[in-house]
């Protein structure tokens, strides 16, 4: 999963089920249940408006569908983040089961000045998947940035929680920038060129296959002057009943946070995907390494949008997302051959998680 971020106010009663229904409209928390299926229902209600599913560009339709006809159906990963999408992940990461994120929040914790001391300060922070924005808002006091750019592609999310760091911290010059970094990365005239420092946390980079992360992490590379570097989070290797836990936790989140992107997708393609004839299914293959999400047909169901339809047999899957585990070695190894140099590294006592600074020079 995608940014993993430590939300306050909000989400900080989700472990209570009292705190998810304040959370969520009672519309949204249907993905929650998991219940008998008495037949097909009426979609009528799950209509995206044609506002909605304007928003979608014709070649981005076009890989949609591919991916939903293709003989193993897929969808990509970035489906899950729209605006509910983006709270729910938030609701994630307070999860008692969700390890990531209290687990790298430590590490920054009790290693901020080694931390500070290997990327500077004074530099332009640039966040990717900044969601709520809070895991860089605590590093404001160690590192000090000039400047904070903050990436998402949930814009409307973005926007909301950069208003609100920038009223907090009135000192730092903020830009939020809206995009789908799948696409490329293109950061505006006014981000400065020099002293950059990419801050990608929660172990996102896991979302890429392996060739993919490490031309992800070359990109980066390029857009960095001699003086910039890379602070990043990654997920450790571990036993496999502690991440089948946190990729399917008991209060069912993460199952309405990959629900949830059938009802985007229904937004954007005017597809009727119905959730109640769907299930979440995430485990940790230990051969790939790598976390795998799915949602599952609870029967044999036909799924429409605008010039096609896909029939789905009871148990078919459509992958929604791989998150890859790695080894402290092979990463730091990865860094390098993407072009960085000088890569530190620092883990929680359990070897859970780590964080890694890497230099350009």
């Amino acid at each position: 999963m995608m940014q993993a971020k430590q939300p306050e106010g909000r989400a900080a009663l989700l472990h209570k089920k009292n705190g998810v229904r304040k959370l969520f409209a009672p519309a949204s928390r249907r993905a929650f249940q998991d219940q008998g299926h008495p037949g097909r229902r009426s979609t009528d209600e799950s209509r995206p408006r044609a506002t909605e599913a304007a928003r979608i560009s014709a070649g981005e339709r076009d890989a949609l569908i591919a991916g939903l006809i293709a003989p193993s159906a897929r969808l990509s990963s970035k489906y899950f983040y729209d605006s509910l999408g983006s709270r729910l992940f938030e609701a994630i990461t307070r999860l008692p089961e969700y390890y990531p994120t209290r687990t790298e929040a430590a590490i920054f914790a009790r290693h901020a000045g080694e931390i500070a001391q290997a990327a500077g300060t004074g530099s332009t922070l640039i966040d990717l998947g900044a969601g709520n924005c809070e895991k860089a808002r605590a590093l404001f006091g160690a590192l000090r940035p000039a400047q904070y750019v903050a990436v998402d592609i949930s814009a409307d999310y973005l926007r909301e929680a950069l208003a609100c760091l920038q009223h907090r911290h009135p000192e730092i010059a903020m830009t939020a920038i809206g995009v789908d970094m799948s696409a490329g990365l293109s950061l505006p005239p006014s981000v400065p060129a020099g002293k950059r420092l990419f801050f990608y946390p929660g172990s996102s980079i896991g979302n890429f296959m392996p060739e993919e992360a490490e031309d992800f992490l070359a990109g980066l590379r390029q857009q960095c002057d001699e003086d910039g570097g890379l602070l990043i989070g990654v997920d450790l290797v571990k036993d496999k009943s502690i991440i089948d836990a946190a990729y399917d936790d008991t209060l069912g989140v993460t199952a309405a946070f990959n629900l949830n992107a059938l009802s985007h997708v229904n937004a954007l393609l005017g597809s009727d995907f119905d959730l109640r004839d769907w299930r979440h299914c995430g485990f940790f293959d230990p051969e790939l390494s790598r976390v795998e999400m799915h949602v599952e047909t609870r029967l044999e169901v036909d799924v429409t949008w605008p010039g096609g339809a896909r029939h789905f047999e009871a148990g078919e899957r459509i992958h929604t997302e791989n998150s890859y585990k790695y080894r402290l070695e092979d990463f730091s190894l990865m860094l390098q051959r993407a072009g960085f140099r000088n890569v530190r590294s620092w883990t929680d006592q359990r070897n859970w998680f780590a964080v890694c600074h890497a230099s350009i020079r």
